[in-house]
């Protein structure tokens, strides 16, 4: 069964079109120098990120962890022409290489970078966004869901990852962080403002539209 998964995956990522030379050296760069580099989108996610960008045409979206900019260029990829994305980043190394990456696939006059906490910054920001892409801190996801809400229009989407966090949340674990997930997704399913579904895509993306 394993081998099988490992099989369809990869059956998969030979179905779907490849990124741009700018992420493809982005993710050997994230893989050679980053401590985490699991955490990046990674090119199923992304292509997936960037096709729903495609789809909305969205003029302003928020991205609430940057890491080293892969998810961001693929928003960006979609936005209306007078679009941008608003990412946020706490980490210094990482909001410096995403910038450079920016910079690199030619979206630094697309992407606006925010460095510092998010549960500081979100109040501050005065905008009405289409797409949000939540992918921080889990332990706080219901606090930046909470932050994010009033600031998403009607009938806009809220994205966040890890939902599965790496099957986790079907077993007995009983760590905080896998805690708060599932405790996370039951207050999503029973959110009568939400219409949402979570996909298996890479660790569990849950995607919700606000009705």
């Amino acid at each position: 069964m394993r081998k099988r998964k490992g099989s369809l995956k990869r059956y998969c990522k030979e179905h779907t079109s490849l990124p741009g030379r700018a992420l493809q050296d982005l993710e050997r760069k994230t893989h050679l120098t980053t401590l985490a580099p699991q955490m990046i989108s990674g090119h199923i996610q992304g292509r997936f990120l960037s096709m729903i960008s495609h789809l909305l045409r969205p003029k302003n979206v928020l991205e609430i962890g940057t890491f080293t900019g892969y998810s961001a260029i693929c928003l960006a990829e979609g936005l209306a022409s007078d679009g941008r994305v608003h990412t946020i980043e706490v980490n210094p190394e990482y909001a410096t290489m995403s910038l450079h990456a920016a910079q690199d696939a030619g979206f630094q006059d697309k992407i606006v970078f925010y460095l510092g906490d998010a549960l500081e910054l979100i109040p501050k920001l005065e905008i009405d966004f289409d797409l949000v892409f939540i992918d921080a801190a889990k332990m706080s996801y219901q606090d930046y869901f909470e932050l994010i809400f009033t600031k998403v229009i009607k009938g806009g989407f809220i994205l966040m990852d890890n939902l599965l966090w790496g099957g986790k949340v079907i077993t007995d674990a009983n760590d905080a962080e896998t805690n708060a997930l599932r405790t996370f997704a039951h207050q999503i399913q029973n959110d009568a403002r939400l219409e949402n579904i979570l996909l298996p895509i890479r660790d569990g993306l849950m995607i919700c539209r606000k009705v």
